[in-house]
């Protein structure tokens, strides 16, 4: 199992290393989802300003956030499938924000690698249609989200 993810560091801040750590904890993610292989998306990591301009224009909320995913596989109306068996599976985006990231990761007694990875899989989890709008599916995604970084070893 191995996805096609492009990162993109908007800030330097981000080492290889973790890169590496991400890329290997969205593939365990992705496996454990039973996504097809070869499925594609990006992650980009911004600053708070820039979270906060995606945010403001397309939530509508004036603030920064950790992390916004854009699903891809999500019909708007009067959009029309695109499909074909030779087609890779596009997943979508995710955007995260530094600095929210290692705040959160402080103000949460846990490491930023932890919670990069939280942000992560939260932003993976949203491209497959996992959302937290009431608290029957706030359980489901969150629960979700815990089993796989546990398994995978980022426990709190």
């Amino acid at each position: 199992m191995s996805l096609n993810i492009d990162f993109l560091d908007e800030t330097d801040e981000i080492s290889e290393e973790m890169v590496q750590k991400l890329e290997e904890l969205l593939n365990f993610a992705a496996e454990k989802e039973n996504v097809e292989s070869d499925s594609e998306l990006s992650v980009t990591f911004v600053s708070n300003e820039r979270i906060q301009e995606i945010n403001r224009g397309y939530r509508g909320k004036d603030y920064p956030t950790d992390v916004i995913s854009f699903a891809l596989e999500e019909m708007g109306e009067g959009e029309i499938a695109v499909s074909g068996m030779d087609l890779p599976r596009i997943l979508g985006d995710i955007i995260i924000s530094v600095k929210k990231a290692r705040e959160q990761a402080s103000e949460y007694g846990h490491s930023f690698d932890r919670e990069m990875g939280f942000l992560a899989v939260h932003g993976l989890l949203h491209l497959l249609g996992y959302d937290h709008m009431n608290e029957e599916e706030e359980k489901i995604m969150f629960d979700r989200q815990r089993e796989i970084l546990d398994e995978f070893g980022l426990q709190r």
